[in-house]
């Protein structure tokens, strides 16, 4: 039988990965029933927490931080249960902590490294500009994972290594295929441009898309999330696609920038009494698990979640192990056909 993970125990549990960190740090933001519900599940299973570690002597300490951006999102629970094995198989503990939207992942990073003694960070999600002189304050090496190295200025690559797909190339080669679809009236959804994030990315390979074909890049086409909402979640598609939808532009296919977001964006065309593809197609960006069973199965990009989990772990030892230097490594993503997308024929 395989080792129990954090993920397993989630599932389980009916929560989110988060939810079963908090408990296991003893967080009190847990109502009392989910946290018994919780709490049972890991007797049952005999489950022992990997950053358990938190009880050994600071000295003797072997853990890896993991930093989450996005409490909420289940896009990373298959990076974590991934990246959590591999730490282990190499006796090593994960310490798991979680950023929300407007936190700053370098203070919550330092705040970490104080806590525990760390001899690396994975920081999953969010973004790094803003933070480059303070992450440079870390005493570890740092990795970002499914950040690509265009989020890091450039006189900062040598510091910190990034394992992605190109965010930017995936996002122009999705807009291309509606283009070859005939659709000439695509709006994006994505997040407001505050820094350079994968939403940034996705909202500049669209562009690309556009001006490599020598058509106008149309402002009113491009659709910004709530920003006092989760940015990439499925209620964010929703309401902004109601936007979209009662703006009165001529709208024939919207890309979104994650699934959980074209997921929401598909639920709210098809209660406005549209049809999914024939109406308006939709896109996303990921290639999660609940695409591939919405009805109509999700058109999106995939990311190779598998090799870039591992190759994460690989890359982090082998910097505290002085065997590499900071590498940015990129991996390709799949175009993932599904039933959302549908050629556009000349009204």
């Amino acid at each position: 039988m395989s080792k129990i993970t954090i993920v397993d125990i989630a599932k389980m549990s009916g929560v989110a990965v988060s939810t079963v960190s908090r408990v296991l740090n003893g967080h009190p933001d847990v109502g009392q029933k989910t946290r018994e519900r919780i709490l049972k599940v890991i007797k049952e299973t005999g489950y022992v927490p990997n950053d358990s570690a938190r009880n050994l002597k600071r000295t003797d300490a072997k853990c890896i931080g993991v930093l989450i951006k996005g409490i909420t999102n289940p896009f990373f629970s298959p990076v974590i249960d991934i990246i959590e094995k591999e730490i282990d198989r190499q006796k090593y503990a994960l310490i798991l902590r979680h950023a929300s939207a407007d936190d700053d992942e370098a203070d919550v990073a330092l705040e970490l490294e104080n806590e525990k003694r760390l001899r690396g960070i994975i920081f999953l999600g969010g973004g790094a500009e803003q933070s480059a002189d303070k992450l440079r304050q870390l005493k570890v090496p740092v990795v970002f994972s499914t950040i690509g190295s265009s989020v890091i200025d450039e006189k900062d690559m040598a510091d910190f290594s990034t394992v992605s797909v190109d965010d930017r190339l995936e996002a122009k080669h999705i807009t291309q295929y509606l283009m070859n679809l005939g659709h000439k009236d695509i709006a994006i959804i994505t997040e407001a441009m505050g820094r350079r994030s994968v939403g940034h990315l996705r909202l500049e390979g669209y562009k690309d898309a556009f001006i490599e074909r020598d058509m106008p890049v149309r402002e009113d086409m491009i659709f910004y999330v709530d920003q006092n909402m989760e940015h990439f979640s499925i209620a964010n598609g929703y309401r902004t696609t109601q936007r979209i939808l009662s703006s009165g532009h001529k709208v024939t296919a919207v890309f979104c920038v994650t699934d959980l977001l074209a997921v929401g964006a598909m639920r709210a065309i098809s209660d406005a009494g549209l049809r999914i593809p024939e109406d308006i197609s939709v896109c996303g960006f990921d290639g999660m698990e609940i695409g591939r069973y919405y009805n109509p199965r999700l058109t999106t990009i995939k990311q190779p979640l598998d090799q870039i989990s591992r190759e994460t772990v690989k890359l982090l030892f082998d910097i505290i192990e002085s065997r590499s230097s900071h590498r940015h490594i990129v991996f390709p993503g799949e175009l993932s056909i599904g039933e959302s997308t549908i050629k556009r024929y000349e009204d």
